[in-house]
């Protein structure tokens, strides 16, 4: 669509209101900032919720493999290490880690909790990047005997620190001629761990692999084989051939089968939110819709001597049709503007809210998390961006037909 340099400096008169207009001004303005918010906040939630996703999917993959094996019915890998050789010689597969994994109790001091033991080879721990940099403060020469690694999180829990014997108490104990005697050793811990994800810093202990077979009485086996994968896009063929591959050999679950309703609250979460905040900007539409309905029965005068001196419909439309589309074009961009610029500085905003509140805005124990993640799907932004306009635009059809419909003799006389 052409503008003609009439259309567009009678167009930006109209925009400039009036003493008189005060009114159509300040509902202009409402359509305005409603589009602007709209769209920041529209980007704000998605990307925060994209950032949500993806944090919890890499930390989640960082401790955890792509793939994981169980020996049927609860029993242990006495052959695993041909399992893992076998394993790795399938297409895709970046690591396949033997580990024992169990829970108990553990307690130091009066201080009780129960825990996840991971018990893991030393290279294979630091074989993960996410693992390796969540122990990057941990001298990994002691990971050995009877030492352990903590999570820093269920360390402060308990009150403690670095040097401290804790207690491992495992129910699954000796069988004696009095019952069942609970296993109980003492360990000491050489270092706490940190990899950003509470239920992960809060609930796990790596102990060396060979200390963890001989606490659990498992010489020579292992419960479980974590498997990593080049590129989840592999997922299912990897997983399909390792069920060719192992029979009725092992259990067979992935990362979507464990998280799956995790992931599919998050999911649904995400696409509500998309609708609810897509109704900011659908209400700035209607501001915009009933500004300009406003501006044109203001202007009725100023449309019949256009008209009367030469100006045809499809002008009259068009400057209004412009004025509206001013209002949708400048608010998107502010939108736009004022989303990337809080996504870029969000962790900041949040402890600078923090600080000035007093209280804790994104606590770890319920998101997971300990800082506040965005994402920014540029996709996604030019979706929001485009939908924005587009309500934008057809806002001002109907005003703009109406002023272009108007009849001047009728307007003349009824002034």
């Amino acid at each position: 669509m052409i503008f003609s340099k009439f259309e567009r400096l009678t167009a930006g008169r109209y925009l400039r209101a009036k003493r008189k207009e005060g009114f159509i001004s300040v509902i202009t303005g409402f359509a305005f900032t409603g589009i602007a918010l709209g769209v920041a906040t529209l980007i704000i939630v998605m990307s925060v919720m994209n950032g949500f996703r993806a944090e919890l999917l890499g930390r989640i993959l960082g401790i955890n493999g792509h793939i994981g094996l169980m020996a049927p019915n609860g029993y242990p890998f006495n052959n695993y290490l041909n399992a893992v050789k076998d394993i790795m010689e399938i297409e895709h597969i970046k690591l396949a880690m033997p580990m024992i994994e169990n829970q108990l109790l553990i307690t130091a001091g009066k201080s009780a909790e129960g825990a996840m033991v991971r018990g893991i080879a030393k290279d294979d721990l630091l074989k993960k990047p996410a693992m390796a940099k969540a122990v990057e403060k941990v001298d990994m020469n002691y990971f050995a005997d009877d030492n352990v690694i903590i999570g820093i999180r269920l360390a402060r829990k308990m009150g403690i620190v670095e040097g401290d014997k804790i207690t491992l108490l495992s129910p699954n104990g000796k069988v004696t001629a009095f019952g069942t005697v609970p296993r109980m050793k003492s360990y000491q811990v050489i270092g706490l761990f940190d990899s950003g994800m509470y239920e992960y810093d809060a609930n796990f202990i790596f102990m060396p692999l060979d200390s963890a077979q001989l606490y659990f009485g498992l010489k020579g086996a292992v419960t479980n084989i974590d498997v990593t994968l080049d590129d989840d896009k592999y997922l299912q063929p990897v997983r399909d051939a390792l069920e060719r591959s192992l029979g009725g050999g092992a259990y067979i679950y992935d990362w979507k089968q464990s998280n799956a309703a995790f992931f599919n609250a998050i999911e649904v979460e995400r696409n509500v939110m998309f609708i609810i905040l897509t109704l900011i900007i659908v209400v700035a539409a209607f501001n915009i819709i009933s500004g300009l309905i406003m501006l044109v029965k203001d202007k009725g005068r100023d449309i019949a001597v256009l008209r009367t001196m030469g100006a045809t419909k499809g002008m009259v439309m068009r400057i209004f049709f412009m004025d509206g589309a001013f209002i949708g074009v400048v608010g998107t961009l502010i939108g736009f503007v004022l989303g990337m610029l809080f996504c870029e500085n969000i962790e900041a905003i949040r402890q600078g809210l923090q600080t000035i509140l007093g209280r804790d805005l994104f606590s770890a124990e319920i998101y997971f998390l300990s800082k506040l993640p965005a994402k920014v799907d540029m996709w996604e932004v030019l979706s929001v961006v485009s939908i924005s306009l587009l309500l934008s635009f057809a806002a001002t059809l109907y005003p703009a037909w109406r002023a272009a419909k108007m009849d001047p003799v009728e307007a003349l006389r009824y002034e």
